[in-house]
């Protein structure tokens, strides 16, 4: 398997984290989202998004990482990130989506960027913005993890739940927003991430020194 990402990327993070659940084996090859790499020729053709991260198996590409995060815990269910009931998964799936669909792509890069150049927002309004919605997306996600929780975000086991709420702790603390109201958010996503130590950002090849 080889990963396309970038270290600071959430989605690719979400993807590693899945990797290291799993003991998976992979290789990476990195495309830097600051200089426009993931834009480069070759890797359009991979991905026509031009977007991180994409998983080439066997001649396979897939792209957008919750569908990767879902084929990962198909094609190798050992151990199982999804709960086996449906109601389980349903709860798993809604937590993903309150960040993937309504909190990541109003933070990620390109957003930002669109903020600053396009109507010439100012930091402080970019970090108002940031805080606004991953605020929003945490008070939501505290409710269900104090529902639905255990040692992680889903149970006590970890799901693609912590998959996702992993990166979004760390983007959340790289912005200095304040976490405190969520404790059982960041008690899930702290046992979360000491399980997969090596798919943090700053253990990546390509991370800055």
């Amino acid at each position: 398997m080889i990963l396309h990402g970038y270290w600071r990327s959430g989605a690719a993070y979400r993807v590693r984290i899945a990797l290291a659940l799993k003991g998976l084996a992979y290789e990476q090859v990195n495309h830097d989202l600051r200089t426009g790499g993931q834009a480069a020729p070759d890797y359009a053709a991979l991905n026509p998004q031009r977007l991180v991260p994409a998983l080439e198996v066997d001649g396979l590409i897939i792209t957008q990482s919750v569908a990767i995060l879902e084929w990962l815990d198909e094609r190798f269910p050992e151990p199982a990130l999804l709960p086996a009931h449906a109601d389980g998964r349903a709860i798993v799936r809604s937590m993903v989506q309150t960040i993937v669909t309504d909190v990541h792509p109003l933070h990620n890069l390109r957003t930002l960027k669109a903020l600053r150049q396009d109507f010439g927002a100012s930091e402080d309004q970019v970090n108002a913005w940031m805080a606004r919605w991953m605020t929003a997306g945490f008070a939501a996600l505290e409710t269900l993890i104090m529902r639905h929780g255990g040692d992680f975000a889903y149970g006590t086991t970890p799901t693609l739940a912590d998959c996702v709420v992993v990166p979004a702790l760390y983007s959340a603390e790289r912005f200095g927003v304040d976490t405190m109201p969520y404790p059982h958010l960041v008690a899930a996503a702290r046992r979360a991430a000491a399980l997969a130590e090596a798919a943090h950002p700053s253990r990546q090849p390509d991370a800055d020194a």
